[in-house]
């Protein structure tokens, strides 16, 4: 089953590239293991698949612990300040930076190993009470004052858009974030690179790729539906 969604998931991908005029190799694609057992995992990782999501910080120290080395995490949940011992060093990005007190958290635990951890801040461009992620309008200030941080880098944005049935509904959330990228990019701020977008799900990764996701994140697609019970 996954090697099959695999191959729907990345053809997929490529017809949304070529519909928007990008290459292939401007998107990655980030398997979403949240809740999956270490088997599925290496049933993707034996198709090739070496960026894997997290939704728990112990989650992905464990998982981290038991599959080969090659693999890059990516923290994708809310993470709260006393978890980020588990995550710093692991993870080779965190997605979900969305305060100051997060932030600086971080930027201790990266000194105390000795590395800077790159993170993504998460925006919640549609505003929904529901969400965690800095407000768009607030987003170029707490960059700004992060950035100062010598142990983080700040490498892009991260949204969750709304769950929707039509996938259309959200494309003007993506293009928003797109356009806050280039904002925050034209203020040349120090330890700051918009490189990456991280943004679009199982129900809508072809209008994010299409709007100028670089990172989808894609779990249900490849390895079936979750179990919350665990």
């Amino acid at each position: 089953m996954i090697k099959e969604n695999l191959q729907e998931v990345e053809r997929r991908i490529c017809e949304a590239c070529k519909r928007s005029g990008r290459d292939r190799s401007e998107v990655q694609l980030i398997a979403v293991s949240k809740t999956k057992p270490v088997s599925m995992i290496e049933e993707a990782y034996a198709e090739g698949i070496r960026r894997f999501g997290e939704n728990k910080p112990q989650e992905l120290r464990d998982k981290y612990e038991e599959m080969e080395k090659d693999i890059k995490w990516h923290m994708i949940g809310h993470l709260q300040r006393n978890k980020v011992k588990y995550v710093v060093g692991r993870a080779a990005l965190i997605h979900s930076v969305d305060s100051v007190r997060l932030a600086e958290a971080i930027d201790q635990e990266a000194e105390k190993k000795g590395i800077v951890m790159p993170v993504l801040v998460e925006v919640n461009v549609a505003s929904e009470e529901s969400k965690f992620g800095v407000r768009v309008e607030e987003c170029a200030d707490f960059i700004e004052n992060i950035a100062k941080m010598e142990h983080i880098s700040v490498e892009g944005l991260m949204t969750i858009a709304p769950f929707v049935e039509n996938a259309e509904d959200n494309r003007k959330y993506f293009a928003k974030l797109r356009e806050l990228s280039v904002d925050i990019s034209a203020k040349n701020i120090d330890n700051v690179n918009m490189r990456d977008l991280s943004m679009g799900m199982t129900g809508d990764y072809e209008v994010a790729i299409e709007e100028g996701a670089t990172m989808v994140r894609v779990g249900t697609g490849i390895f079936g539906e979750r179990n919350y019970n665990l």
